[in-house]
């Protein structure tokens, strides 16, 4: 094994940050560099304050270095700095465990949380010294794979990555592992490159973009189809069965640096069933399946322990709906590890499902403020993407948040979305208004931040075939919102680039042609494009002209249902004509109720994970998600979310 410390060491005197590249967090690992093992490289295609909190990666991290055959460590985007010194030095990229070239890991495998970060993809790659595209590649070069909710739409990065995973990580790492383990220690001298992709294609979730080709059809749309017999006609997400087969991450990582969300993170379930239609993160990761109230308090007590931090975040896509939400955040606050100082974090929070009980108990420790999710100004609008909260219900989690010792309020809007008009974009201004009113009456300091983002349609959601908006309206109803809000005291905007939202787009839902437009902005010094001090639109027009490339074609037109779409080859576990009838819904103003107190929708997430369906009411019960529940099984009355059964425990019951 190499390692590229004593060239590396001597850079770090040249660079802003040094300490994202030295490794040393507690709980980081050294692999023992075994020959014969599967080596992977967890690459995050960001800066290292960005990527090291990712959970997804520690997860993953973790799970290989307990296998016997298996070991993996970490790499981050080198900024700019470094990585200008490590091209004139001749150095690659390295991993930031032991400091090994990336070139020597069998893998190199990214986790895409967002499009724009796709040419740092592409200059990691180049980075650690290997072909940038993989038909260039030899039989001695790493694999290169990328997962995370980006692969839902992979096709734009076809023409780089050997391999996509659909879906959860924790078991099909493990399969990943072992195949390429048997193809590496094979006897047989004949075996390719193209054996071991074919032998990784049979592997559920596992999409290999070289065993597909790609034509157009009369539309001018991209049309998918297998080489081979052999290859599947669809690739289906994995999910993991039981949540709490999977407690990691066991030991979090803690940083010897400043990093986002530098606190202890315990995910208490995943998934989602409010059916936000703009939100492609709820519909591809239902089911929803928990943890139990002990498993939580366990690894939070755990967690403390281990790290020492003073700051425990409860995640997941809607933490207030966590069955035992309630009970969880006391938990933490009775925590003997603790000493009464450890403050509670509840990301992604419904102001439906939060009360003035779960703010009077989470009050202790550091006071930071909380982050609600609107989304849309008006009733209308929010009835339009199916986020069925009220102004009351608002209001009432404002009042509980203020009335409790806070003295700011973030809250979260979406511009752009469908059917918008003028009234619904100045309805957010109106909201933040009255919530700063609201305020007042608690504390002469109150304030509310107002972030607006641009909305871009995501695979596998019912906005799926809607035509974003341009630029240039973008822009205007962000002056809208700056004219509306400018006289408020105690309101502040902040917004999202509507040029970067428009990339975004393009990139969203795009094809395989944009493999050469990735390479051309990245070729332009087109790097960190999720930083709005580097993002330079001109780069991608520029590159699209060249191209004849069209963001008409990609981000502004709507799509018919007859119309092919660029992820027609993968299943989210979610039926096509479910999202088209809510498509469909949303424009006629329909709003569909969560699914677990209504009989079910068949949106297609539950087939075949043998689960049981629990129906609580025919409408919501008073309070949200902290009314009574009807438990249907037999010898119990605990809360119960929509929860994934093992099968064979179901069958068990037949």
């Amino acid at each position: 094994m190499t390692s590229l410390w004593s060239q590396i060491e001597e850079l770090l005197l040249h660079v802003e940050k040094p300490a994202r590249y030295i490794g040393l967090e507690r709980g980081a690992q050294h692999p023992p560099h075994d020959a014969q093992n599967v080596a992977w490289l967890l690459t995050y295609p960001d800066v290292y304050e960005v990527g090291f909190p990712n959970q997804g990666l520690q997860i993953l991290y973790e799970i290989i270095n307990e296998m016997p055959i298996g070991e993996a460590e970490r790499a981050y985007a080198p900024w700019v700095d470094l990585e200008q010194v490590l091209r004139e030095k001749q150095i690659p990229l390295f991993s930031v465990d032991t400091h090994r070239p990336a070139h020597e890991f069998d893998v190199i495998a990214f986790n895409l949380s967002s499009e724009l970060v796709y040419t740092n993809v592409l200059n990691c790659i180049d980075l650690a010294g290997i072909p940038l595209r993989s038909h260039e590649r030899s039989k001695n070069d790493p694999l290169v794979a990328a997962g995370g909710h980006c692969t839902y739409n992979p096709e734009p990065l076809a023409a780089f990555v050997d391999f996509f995973v659909l879906g959860d990580g924790e078991e099909v790492v493990s399969e990943l592992t072992s195949a390429i383990h048997l193809w590496k220690t094979s006897k047989d001298e004949t075996k390719t490159r193209n054996d071991l992709l074919a032998l990784l294609s049979e592997i559920e979730g596992v999409y290999v973009p070289a065993l597909y080709s790609s034509t157009l059809d009369a539309n001018g749309n991209q049309v998918l189809n297998p080489i081979d017999e052999s290859t599947p006609n669809l690739i289906e997400k994995r999910t993991i069965v039981d949540l709490e087969d999977w407690p990691y991450p066991k030991n979090q990582l803690v940083p010897i640096t400043e990093v986002v969300h530098d606190r202890l993170n315990v995910e208490v379930f995943r998934g989602c069933t409010r059916g936000c239609r703009f939100c492609q993160a709820g519909m591809i990761t239902r089911p929803v399946h928990e943890r139990s109230l002990d498993q939580v308090r366990t690894m939070v007590t755990s967690g403390i322990k281990r790290t020492g931090y003073d700051q425990v975040a409860l995640t997941s896509l809607s933490t207030a709906d966590f069955s035992h939400i309630e009970k969880a955040v006391a938990a933490v606050g009775d925590d003997p590890m603790s000493c009464g100082q450890t403050s509670i974090s509840l990301p992604s929070l419904r102001v439906d499902a939060f009360t003035v009980g779960i703010a009077a108990t989470i009050q202790g420790g550091k006071r930071s403020g909380l982050t609600f999710a609107p989304e849309a100004g008006t009733w209308r609008m929010r009835q339009v993407i199916n986020k069925l909260i009220t102004e009351e219900d608002l209001y009432g989690a404002v009042e509980s948040a203020f009335s409790q010792g806070w003295r700011r309020v973030k809250l979260y809007f979406l511009i752009g979305l469908p059917t918008e008009t003028d009234e619904d974009t100045l309805g957010i201004a109106e909201l933040a208004k009255n919530c700063v009113a609201i305020g007042k009456q608690h504390t002469k300091n109150a304030s509310v931040t107002v972030s607006v983002g641009g909305f871009v349609p995501k695979p596998f959601t019912p906005f799926q075939w809607f035509g974003q908006n341009t630029t240039e309206e973008l822009q205007r109803k962000v002056n809208l919102l700056k004219d509306a809000t400018s006289s408020m005291r105690g309101v502040q905007l902040k917004w999202h680039d509507p040029k970067a939202t428009v990339i975004e787009g393009v990139l969203s839902r795009g094809d395989r042609a944009l493999s050469d437009l990735l390479e051309e902005v990245w070729k332009s010094g087109g790097t960190f494009q999720e930083w709005s001090e580097h993002f330079n639109i001109d780069r991608w027009l520029d590159a699209m002209a060249k191209l004849d490339l069209s963001v008409e074609w990609y981000a502004y037109r709507h799509r018919e249902r007859s119309d092919p779409l660029p992820w027609d080859h993968l299943d989210a576990g979610l039926y096509k004509d479910f999202l088209w009838q809510e498509w469909r819904d949303a424009l006629e103003e329909v709003g569909l109720e969560d699914c677990r107190w209504t009989p079910c929708y068949d949106c297609g997430a539950c087939t075949g994970y043998g689960l049981d369906h629990v129906v609580a009411s025919t409408s919501p019960p008073v309070g949200g998600s902290q009314g009574t529940w009807q438990n249907l099984e037999k010898g119990s009355d605990a809360p119960q979310l929509l929860t994934i059964r093992k099968k064979k425990e179901v069958e068990a019951k037949v």
